[in-house]
């Protein structure tokens, strides 16, 4: 079955779909993985990272750093023997996972270095001592790392030393871009969805926009009521979201017009915890997911572009606190059972990692088109030359029908375990079918402002050729377009 990648502008928009009940549904205890020892760090990061293949969790470790890296498919109780990756010489802070590449992921540590793994196609039988790459240009602990999301082989840090760099991964082993706007510690790093932008959020309360490829300043917020700990793009609604606390000591989120942060467009008190307030957010349903660090509850609301911008949808309420969350890819969902959302809460106290699906209730079987557009494919856009020489392109795009579903994973490995590629467990979110069916089953949705009937789909070489951009090939069934 073909599979389609287009590659959209920033302008373009996914059409509204508006949810009347998602609901969040904890996985039974059977499909929990048990007998993690979760890392003890006061660093205000996730610690775990999760594709369609592994997942890998920071542990606690003495005398070095390390992280365990496990299938997604082997649940249950976890072998206190399991193999590590433990090349670092002082306490893991991240791990995020290749976009691109299931079997590549890095990770940073207080021992002031980047690391790069290679996992291999089978997972880890031994401890994993050596990285493909070590990347060493900071001077003091390494606290954030984040992918590129449409180029190959670019990764950023940033570190105690106030500076983000910008790393190529396929060349030598120094940054390509030093990017020194910041005078106190970067807290989070966000990129827009071409990988033009660059937005962070820092200890001085400041929200910046800056171009990654020349760390040049563009915007930079002044509002003195909010003070910032964590922000994220919602590109393709030109606005930002940032999360903190007020001036009153309140926990809020914040949500910004992209082209002025001047004022916020609007400031929502949540509640007066003290822990951070991580913010996802899924552009295909226009949902926005605050999950707070210490907190057993993950709000969800929709967001608009025109007032009152937010709407509060519903709340997962659970009595164990989290203290870091995986987010599961788009392409690595259930879609049999309309889940549109899958967190990975690591459960300290319980030493569990606990995947918590949200769904959105039918009770039709089948493939919903309306609320699975077409999303982010495990595809680069552009190599790091292409970016770094100043192109801008957008993410490709895949469909999640299941026939058409899978994209192979860059590079494709040749030995790959028949159990990695199974679909989830259906029981997991079974109960939710017997939930009244709402009004969002409307199928004249529009995919990145691509309109393609089945017929045009389903065209031949000769009536599509004149606008490809790569071409059509019949082996390997991927058409390309550039709109």
């Amino acid at each position: 079955m073909a599979v389609l990648c287009v590659c959209v502008q920033m302008s373009q928009r996914h059409s509204r779909v508006t949810f009347h009940h998602v609901i969040g549904k904890a996985a039974v205890k059977g499909r929990c993985y048990h007998g993690l020892s979760i890392t003890r760090s006061v660093q205000d990061n996730q610690f775990c990272a999760v594709n369609p293949r592994f997942i890998a969790v920071v542990t606690e470790c003495t005398g070095g750093g390390a992280f365990i890296v496990i299938s997604v498919h082997k649940t249950g109780r976890v072998s206190p023997l399991q193999a590590r990756v433990c090349g670092h010489s002082a306490p893991v802070l991240d791990v995020k996972w290749d976009p691109f590449n299931d079997l590549r992921l890095a990770s940073c540590s207080e021992d002031c270095t980047v690391k790069v793994w290679d996992i291999p196609p089978n997972g880890l039988k031994d401890d994993l001592v050596e990285p493909s790459k070590d990347l060493t240009a900071h001077s003091r602990r390494v606290s954030i790392i984040e992918w590129h999301p449409t180029a190959r082989d670019l990764l950023l840090s940033s570190a105690y030393d106030c500076r983000v760099l910008v790393w190529r991964l396929d060349s030598a082993e120094v940054p390509v871009c030093v990017i020194n706007t910041h005078s106190e510690l970067v807290l989070c790093l966000s990129f827009n969805a071409d990988g033009s932008l660059l937005a962070t959020a820092c200890k001085d309360k400041k929200i910046r926009i800056i171009e990654p490829r020349t760390g040049r300043l563009l915007q930079e917020s002044r509002c003195h009521s909010h003070k910032v700990s964590r922000i994220l793009f919602l590109w393709d609604l030109k606005m930002l979201v940032s999360t903190g606390s007020s001036c009153w000591n309140q926990r809020q989120f914040v949500l910004w017009d992209l082209e002025d942060l001047s004022e916020p467009l609007l400031e929502e008190d949540l509640d007066g915890g003290s822990g951070v307030i991580f913010p996802f957010y899924d552009a295909d349903t226009h949902m926005l997911y605050l999950a707070g660090k210490g907190d057993g509850n993950i709000r969800c609301y929709t967001v608009s572009a025109v007032k009152p911008y937010a709407h509060f949808l519903s709340e997962y309420r659970s009595a164990s606190p989290q203290r870091g969350l995986g987010v599961m890819p788009k392409r690595g969902l259930n879609t049999s059972a309309c889940e549109i959302f899958r967190f990975y809460r690591l459960v300290a106290v319980r030493d569990l990692l606990e995947p918590l699906s949200f769904c959105v209730p039918r009770k039709s079987e089948g493939f919903h088109e309306d609320i699975y557009p077409l999303t982010a494919a495990n595809e680069p856009a552009m190599t790091a030359a292409e970016w770094l020489m100043g192109q801008n392109k957008g993410p490709l795009l895949m469909s999640l029908r299941p026939a058409a579903k899978a994209l192979d994973t860059w590079p494709t490995e040749p030995e790959t375990p028949a159990n990695q590629h199974a679909e989830p467990p259906p029981d997991l979110i079974a109960d939710l079918r017997d939930w009244t069916e709402d009004d969002t089953q409307s199928h004249d949705w529009i995919s990145s402002g691509v309109s393609l009937s089945r017929s045009e789909a389903s065209a031949p070489e000769t009536e599509v050729s004149a606008g490809l951009s790569h071409g059509f090939t019949q082996g390997s069934e991927v058409v390309t377009l550039c709109v």
